[in-house]
């Protein structure tokens, strides 16, 4: 690890960017020559923005390989130049970004240099920035749509869902509504557009996730996981949640989203128009307390709610910990009782084998376990889970999100099968998608909504009916969802 402040020149970092080798030079100044590309393109000077080592064909446009975009932060505004620019700073490696970018330039200042101006170079400046021709922000080379095919393949199969059945998201944290964990950022972080990838896929309804320990938590040594790093203050983690509440209305306005409270309105007839069911991972706002889960249902319109995250919290125990409780705790039976009595869907995601069983019991609605891979022998801190642990679900009637983590899943394809896997055990009606959008510390195998024809595709390749994509792809969902309400 590099600390001096010798200036490291710009000439070969981006090779060592691209081949990760620049993690020997974190929290070193260097200098580095890119293009920047502003996370609010219709604005001029910014302080927060993306450096990419390639020319950028328009505004909006950043390359897939997160190897080849790094994040920038300056102390002063920085107007964005028709060529690249020379910038000096500190050079951070990232571990815990969502979006699966490696690396970040902080206290940024422009090194002055003369640069010509190209046909291409003009349409990446600030005149072209509001061009439509591609969908801006931060994260579009994750969470915008790819040509994922390769020279010489023949056009993927495309997949639609028929007229009445509904496509639903389980679990997501597209649109950046949770607070950064990097505490420059936090709060501030800018939200990012959803209703235009969800219209152009054909996703309905998103169940969009708030989290509620992000400040307390921070990605393992060994980079596989998040973990609890201290002890939130008092009230702490609530404020957190009435922040990231407030962040995702926020986000429904300018979106134009409607929001789902009940059944009669997931039964919408109008599927033009996206949908969210709110959700939240993790209870830890509660703190203790069953009178917020009431707060939540009417003041936030809660309608989905995870026990646990990556915390042992009052609730339970969680799969990458040791565990405390033996499992729910008395607290989170309570919870799921009340979560029950007022019509919420209860997710048991995250928590431990014991904890799901013990929620079995207490439930008299269906449980979701919105993101996870089924796996013959789960690690003992493995987000993935057996087949009893699913069973178990199953068991309630509920249903098993399938996620797309890369760490589980090759390409869709694979995902398709993992899919496969799950509806073997528990049966096709047991099962669902939940992305986790945003959610990975490295990029998933399905990045955008506008994959979900494609994601389709495959599982019809896998084996499965046209009716049964359709209640893999939300059906299922839809039922439990349903049945909580009532």
């Amino acid at each position: 690890m590099r600390t001096d402040d010798a200036c490291i020149p710009a000439q070969s970092l981006w090779s060592e960017i691209r081949g990760d080798a620049a993690c020997t030079l974190h929290a070193a100044t260097v200098e580095i020559r890119g293009w920047m590309i502003p996370l609010e393109p219709t604005a001029g000077a910014a302080t927060y923005f993306l450096l990419t080592e390639d020319e950028p064909c328009c505004g909006g446009c950043v390359p897939r390989d997160p190897l080849r975009s790094i994040e920038v932060t300056s102390c002063d505004p920085l107007v964005p130049e028709s060529g690249p620019v020379r910038l000096r700073g500190r050079l951070m490696r990232l571990v815990d970004d969502p979006a699966g970018w490696r690396y970040r330039l902080e206290s940024a200042e422009r090194v002055p240099e003369s640069s010509a101006m190209s046909r291409r170079a003009f349409l990446a400046s600030s005149a072209a920035f509001g061009l439509a021709a591609c969908a801006p922000g931060r994260f579009a080379g994750y969470t915008d749509a790819h040509d994922d095919t390769r020279p010489g393949d023949s056009e993927p199969a495309r997949w639609q869902a028929s007229a009445g059945a509904l496509t639903i998201d389980m679990h997501t944290h597209t649109g950046h509504i949770t607070v950064s964990r990097d505490p420059k950022i936090g709060a501030n972080r800018p939200l990012t557009p959803v209703s235009a990838s969800m219209r152009a896929g054909g996703m309905n309804v998103i169940c969009l996730a708030i989290v509620t320990d992000t400040v307390v938590t921070r990605v393992s040594a060994d980079r596989k996981r998040f973990e609890a790093w201290r002890t939130p203050q008092p009230g702490e983690l609530y404020r957190l949640g009435q922040a990231e509440f407030v962040r995702a209305t926020e986000l429904i306005g300018r979106e134009q989203l409607e929001v789902v409270t009940g059944a009669a309105t997931l039964a919408a007839t109008d599927t033009s128009k996206p949908r969210v069911i709110i959700s939240a991972e993790g209870a830890d706002f509660l703190e203790g307390r069953l009178d917020r889960v009431d707060e939540a249902y009417s003041q936030h319109r809660l309608r989905h709610l995870q026990l646990v995250h990556y915390r042992v919290n009052e609730l339970g125990d969680i799969q990458t910990e040791a565990p405390v409780h033996g499992g729910l705790t008395d607290f989170g039976a309570d919870v799921v009782r009340r979560c029950n009595a007022l019509g919420m869907v209860v997710d048991v995601a995250h928590g431990t084998y014991d904890l799901v069983k013990r929620a079995a019991s207490v439930t008299t609605k269906p449980l979701v376990l919105s993101h996870t891979a089924l796996a013959g022998h789960p690690g003992a801190r493995s987000r993935l889970i057996s087949a009893d642990h699913a069973r178990v679900i199953a068991d309630t009637g509920g249903v098993i999100g399938v996620w797309p983590s890369s760490g589980t899943f090759h390409d869709l394809d694979g995902m398709a099968h993992g899919f496969r896997r799950m509806a073997d055990v528990v049966g096709v009606e047991h099962v669902g998608l939940g992305t986790d959008m945003l959610g990975f510390i490295s990029p998933p195998v399905f990045r955008s909504y506008e994959q979900l024809p494609s994601l389709g595709a495959a599982l019809l390749s896998a084996g499965f009916s046209q009716q049964e994509t359709e209640l893999l792809l939300g059906g299922n969902y839809r039922r439990v969802f349903e049945a909580s309400m009532a």
